[in-house]
C-alpha cells in the first residue's frame, strides 16, 4: 500500500525529504548543449531524439539533452547503494531545490524528431533547395 505523498512543508523536524521521494533525480541526467541556430544544429537534435529515452528541453536561453535512465546504484527503496562513495555531483545535489514536487514546466520540450522539424519550420526562414549556379564557361574565340 502506497502512502500519500507528504508535502515538503509538512516534514517533521529531523525527517529527510529523501525518505518520501521517488528519486526522480536518480532516473535521468541532463547535459547542456549548444543553442541551435542553423538547420544543421537542429538536425543533430533530431538525431538525439531518434534514440530511445532521450528528450531535449529549454530553460530560458539554455538547451539541454535529457537522458531518461536509471542510476545503476538506485535501490528498489529509492535509496543509493553507494551513498558513502557517491560521485561529487550527487554529494552537491541538495533537497533545497530538488524536483520533489514534480511540477516543473519547461519553456520548450521536445520528445520526437517530428516536433523538432515543426519547430524549425516555425522559427527559421524557409530554405530554398537549389543547386549552386555553375561557373561561367570560357568563351572560345
Amino acid at each position: 500500500m502506497r502512502l500519500p505523498k507528504i508535502r515538503r512543508e509538512d516534514l517533521k523536524p529531523g525527517d529527510c525529504l529523501c525518505n518520501h521521494c521517488s528519486a526522480k533525480c536518480c532516473k535521468y541526467f541532463a547535459l547542456p548543449i549548444e543553442t541551435p541556430t542553423r538547420r544543421k544544429d537542429f538536425d543533430y537534435i533530431r538525431w538525439y531524439l531518434l534514440h530511445d529515452a532521450a528528450s531535449v528541453f529549454v530553460e530560458g536561453e539554455n538547451w539541454y539533452l535529457l537522458v531518461h535512465t536509471r542510476c545503476k546504484h538506485l535501490q528498489e527503496d529509492n535509496r543509493c547503494a553507494i551513498y558513502h562513495t557517491r560521485p561529487n555531483i550527487c554529494r552537491e545535489y541538495s533537497t533545497e531545490n530538488c524536483e520533489y514536487e514534480d511540477d516543473h514546466v519547461y519553456d520548450r520540450y521536445f520528445e520526437t524528431a517530428e516536433q523538432v522539424e515543426e519547430y524549425v519550420e516555425a522559427v527559421l526562414p524557409r530554405q530554398e533547395f537549389r543547386s549552386r549556379r555553375p561557373p561561367l564557361l570560357n568563351v572560345i574565340g
